[in-house]
C-alpha cells in the first residue's frame, strides 16, 4: 500500500482502516507542497531571503514531505497492529497475557507515528511561519493554507497520541509520550 492508496481510503467513509494519524500526515505533505511552491515562486525577487536560502528550505520540505507519505503508509500499519492485538484469544490466562502485550506494544507503535508526524509538522509550520514575511506577497494564501495544515497537522497528531496513550500500561513509557508532546 502506498501514500495514493491512504489517500483514498482517508475518503471512503466506508473503510475504517484509515483515520486521523495517516490525515495528519497528508495535511502535512500537503503543507510541505504549498509552502514549498511559495518559497520557489519567490525566487528571483527581493523578499528577505536569497535564491539559495529558497532553495535549501525548499530541499527541506521535499524531504520532509517524503517523510510524512511513508508516515501516512506507518500509520495504517500500526492501526492494523492494534485491530490484529485485538483479536488475538483471551480463553486462558496465557492467552490474555500475550494479548494485553501486545496491545501494549500496538499502542506504542501507534503513538509513535502520529508523535512524528506532529512533530515534524511544528517544524514545517516554523519554516512557513518565518517565510509570513518574506516570500511573494502574491501567494499569501497559498503560503497560510501551508501554515494552516500543518497546525492541523500537529493537532491530529497530538490528538492521536493522546488516543493511543491509555492502550500503554507502561506507565514510564506513557509518561516519555506525555513529555515529547508537551515539548511540541
Amino acid at each position: 500500500m502506498n501514500y495514493k492508496d491512504i489517500f483514498d481510503l482517508i475518503l471512503d467513509e466506508n473503510d475504517f482502516t484509515v483515520g486521523g494519524g495517516s490525515s495528519s500526515a497528508m495535511a502535512g505533505a500537503m503543507a510541505c507542497g504549498l509552502i514549498g511552491m511559495v518559497a520557489n515562486l519567490s525566487k528571483g525577487k527581493e523578499y528577505g531571503k536569497t535564491d539559495e536560502e529558497y532553495d535549501t528550505i525548499i530541499a527541506k520540505l521535499n524531504e520532509y514531505k517524503a517523510k510524512f507519505l511513508q508516515s501516512c503508509v506507518e500509520d495504517n500499519k500500526a492501526y492494523l497492529m492494534i485491530r490484529d492485538a485485538y483479536k488475538l484469544p483471551k480463553d486462558t490466562d496465557e492467552q490474555k497475557e500475550l494479548r494485553k502485550a501486545a496491545i501494549q506494544n500496538a499502542g506504542i507503535e501507534a503513538a509513535k507515528v502520529p508523535l512524528f508526524n506532529a512533530q515534524l509538522n511544528a517544524k514545517v509550520n516554523k519554516i512557513g511561519t518565518d517565510l509570513l514575511d518574506k516570500s511573494n506577497p502574491n501567494c499569501i494564501t497559498d503560503l497560510q493554507t501551508g501554515v494552516d495544515l500543518s497546525k492541523v497537522g500537529i493537532d491530529a497528531g497530538i490528538a492521536n497520541v493522546h488516543a493511543n496513550i491509555p492502550l500503554i500500561k507502561d506507565e514510564k513509557i506513557a509518561n516519555d509520550f506525555k513529555a515529547q508532546l508537551a515539548q511540541i
